[in-house]
């Protein structure tokens, strides 16, 4: 297919869409960096190799592939032209991420009171990856849930409608995304001692 055919609403869309991929992938390779300084960082003899994630962290994932899911039938919802259940599947996702915002703050509450803080003289480098992990990845939470915010506001303008939902198309692939890498992590970090 010729990207520079098609009507400029066409083409705009494909360029988001692409620019929305580029941010993926160097978000990707951000997460792979870190997760790759993990690894290597775990041959250190100061390292924790008996630590178990905390179970709250076992919760947000549960509760973010729900989100995951919930966003999907927001989408079906629209496209259905169902508006009422599309404002329910949109609030119940942005819910579930604040929901599981709170679990990460819980999980990270069970490790200072496991003794292990992000610095200071009460840090452990294996903590510290655990923490600069997950709280980078709460920041792109967060801004996951200012775009499903943006996309519940937009619904209500009723800017969507059965045939157009780029915006929504582009929220969903985004918080899709970010579940993705959540479970990646998890596991990644419940694996990897």
């Amino acid at each position: 297919m010729d990207l520079t055919q098609g009507t400029e609403e066409e083409k705009n869309n494909r360029a988001k869409k692409m620019m929305l991929w580029f941010g993926i992938i160097s978000l990707i390779m951000s997460f792979m960096g870190w997760t790759s300084a993990f690894i290597v960082s775990s041959s250190r003899p100061d390292w924790l190799k008996d630590f178990e994630l905390p179970n709250a962290f076992l919760i947000s994932t549960v509760v973010i592939i729900i989100s995951s899911l919930s966003f999907i039938l927001a989408k079906k919802a629209l496209k259905g032209g169902n508006r009422r259940a599309t404002t329910l599947w949109l609030v119940v996702t942005f819910i579930l991420g604040i929901i599981f915002i709170i679990n990460q703050f819980l999980g990270f509450q069970q490790i200072i009171d496991l003794g292990y803080n992000f610095t200071g003289p009460t840090s452990n480098v294996t903590m510290s990856y655990i923490y600069l992990i997950a709280i980078v990845h709460i920041l792109h939470v967060v801004v996951g849930l200012f775009c499903l915010l943006v996309v519940i506001y937009n619904h209500f303008k009723q800017k969507y409608d059965t045939t157009k939902i780029l915006g929504l198309e582009l929220a969903a692939t985004f918080w899709h995304f970010i579940d993705i890498l959540w479970v990646y992590l998890f596991f990644f970090l419940y694996f990897i001692r």
